[in-house]
């Protein structure tokens, strides 16, 4: 599995390549997911960085593979992480 703030590099259905770093892996109804920052030229700000879910799945070799997640996934794991959040938070309190 990725390791968090790991730099991996992700292929767009182009072709094109994109340097990322591994922010957060969370598992969710029974799966694990990457949540990923790019790697710009400048040094953003965490909080005005733009982050992705992936899906960690198997490719047909047995190695790991990360796949882009339609919106409807998409806003369950987001909701998911939000709640973490909610409860770290409580607890650091």
């Amino acid at each position: 599995m990725p390791e968090q703030d790991e730099i991996i590099t992700l292929v767009d259905e182009d072709g094109n390549e994109h340097d990322a770093i591994i922010y957060s892996i969370v598992e969710f109804d029974g799966k694990n997911y990457a949540i990923v920052i790019p790697v710009g030229e400048e040094e953003e700000e965490e909080e005005e960085a733009e982050a992705f879910v992936l899906r960690i799945d198997q490719d047909d070799e047995e190695g790991e593979i990360l796949v882009e997640i339609d919106d409807e996934e998409w806003e369950k794991v987001k909701d998911a992480c939000m709640e973490e959040m909610i409860f770290e938070e409580e607890d650091q309190d």
